[in-house]
């Protein structure tokens, strides 16, 4: 394992007043270079051919480095050319998609933006809802075995995949129509049935505060809220019930945007605790903590409980809806603040206090 006497080895090597930004290039990446472009940082972007364009169109890389395959960043050539170049790594959710977390925290002698340890939590389901409850979090139930199911549950696949296959069910028999139907449809894998988690699902309207855990400030912020666009749930709406029915139709839960929330002032104090709290918990479970951004994904009821049914412990793409325009960071910190640049804002301040180490894992 990589630990913080491996991170400083490699920080005494670098050239601190050249310090570079880098990340994969998907999920978050624009928001995060721009960010680091505002605060004055060189930026580098590992990313594959087909992306490139994005970059062309977007001038925020300074440093494009083409792969065929994300896996590469573990190649020891490719970490060598990103240490000469200085590179702070800021994961995102590709991250964790395309790379185990046992390769993140063993293999990856790159500085990184965070708290690698709580990327283990995070992957595992169960190891969720352990630090999310011990938080004082209220959870949706969970069900060991689709043969215990009783109720409404929405059934996952372990990691950001993006709502990709996720699914409903009532009960046992609609759980295995409707996993073999994902499967026939290539959502889903037959191996895939021991790794789903089956939560039950609570109705409510779907919430997602995203914070930054700022360990200079000893201060949790809250910078944005969201919600998702999924496909097919979020358009099966426009079919008229008749039509549903006859169509017999299997809705899955694919990520494909996000909308900006403005929630009722009322919720925010909650909504707040929920966030010092958890980084409290993770202090305890992960020293030091929650290091940068972090997401609670929630469901508000009608009767305006909150509901925690995941966590993310690093950036997560809806906090692209507040590029230079979220009203929380706003209230904070004025114009124009968002959370690459919050990160970006963190690192400079890092350096600046010759603390880049209390940051980086």
């Amino acid at each position: 394992m990589i630990t913080s006497k491996d991170i400083a080895k490699i920080l005494e090597k670098y050239d601190q007043k050249k310090l570079a930004i880098g990340t994969l290039g998907s999920h978050s990446s624009l928001n995060i270079f721009k960010g680091a472009k505002e605060e004055g940082f060189r930026t580098v972007c590992v990313c594959k051919e087909k992306d490139a364009i994005m970059y062309k169109k977007y001038p925020l890389v300074d440093e494009l480095i083409i792969v065929k395959d994300f896996t590469e960043l573990l190649n020891e050539a490719l970490q060598e050319k990103l240490r000469k170049l200085n590179v702070i790594l800021v994961p995102h959710g590709s991250f964790t998609a395309y790379l185990s977390t046992e390769e993140l925290t063993d293999s990856l002698f790159v500085p990184m933006f965070g708290n690698r340890q709580l990327l283990h939590w995070e992957a595992n389901r169960k190891s969720q809802e352990e630090w999310l409850r011990q938080a004082g979090l209220r959870l949706p139930a969970t069900f060991k075995t689709p043969e215990d199911i009783d109720r409404l549950i929405i059934a996952k696949l372990p990691g950001a995949k993006g709502g990709r296959g996720y699914f409903l069910a009532n009960s046992p028999k609609s759980f295995h129509q409707k996993f073999d139907s994902m499967v026939k449809r290539g959502l889903l894998t037959k191996d895939d049935l021991g790794k789903i988690h089956l939560q039950e699902y609570a109705l409510g309207v779907n919430v997602y505060p995203s914070y930054f855990s700022s360990i200079l400030n000893d201060d949790v912020e809250l910078l944005c809220v969201d919600r998702r666009y999924e496909s097919a749930v979020d358009s099966i709406g426009k079919i008229p019930a008749s039509e549903q029915l006859e169509i017999d139709v299997n809705p899955t839960y694919t990520i494909v945007g996000n909308f900006p929330i403005v929630l009722r002032e009322s919720l925010l104090p909650e909504l707040m605790r929920m966030g010092d709290n958890v980084h409290k918990k993770a202090k305890e479970l992960a020293p030091p903590g929650i290091i940068g951004p972090f997401c609670l994904e929630t469901v508000i009821t009608d009767d305006l409980k909150i509901f925690t049914f995941e966590i993310s412990a690093r950036i997560v793409a809806g906090t692209n809806v507040g590029i230079g325009t979220s009203p929380y960071a706003y209230l904070k910190y004025g114009e124009n603040m968002y959370m690459g640049r919050r990160i970006a804002m963190e690192i400079k301040e890092a350096r600046e206090q010759k603390r880049l180490q209390d940051i980086l894992a």
